[in-house]
């Protein structure tokens, strides 16, 4: 059975093209975080890096805007889920903080699945 907050909170995962250290502030501020630097996970190709998300029910945040609205495109037309896939224009890492936790207050995983969502 699954506990109601399973649907609350945002799982974050950060790909290798984000900054080390936001993953380390965002965890500061309380949040599931995991970043591709820390766990091994660079070098992998993007659709690697959403599957690693998806097998740990993460959303995932890339400034890799064109590949993951495209993986995003794909996963829809054969109806595959994930845990959502937030993309950004490249900003500073204090910018990409600011309005990661402003995503991070207002919207709960739920509302995130199988969704693209610019930041």
């Amino acid at each position: 059975m699954k506990d109601e907050n399973d649907y609350l909170f945002i799982r974050l995962y950060l790909d290798e093209d984000v900054y080390k250290k936001a993953a380390i502030e965002l965890r500061r501020k309380g949040f599931d975080v995991v970043s591709a630097h820390e766990i091994g996970n660079r070098g992998l190709s993007d659709q690697d890096q959403l599957e690693y998300a998806i097998s740990q029910k993460r959303t995932i945040f890339s400034f890799n805007v064109s590949d993951f609205t495209k993986l995003h495109r794909e996963y829809v037309l054969i109806s595959k889920e994930h845990y959502g896939i937030v993309v950004s224009r490249r900003l500073s890492i204090s910018e990409t903080l600011n309005r990661i936790l402003g995503l991070l207050d207002k919207v709960s995983s739920d509302d995130l699945k199988n969704m693209l969502l610019w930041l």
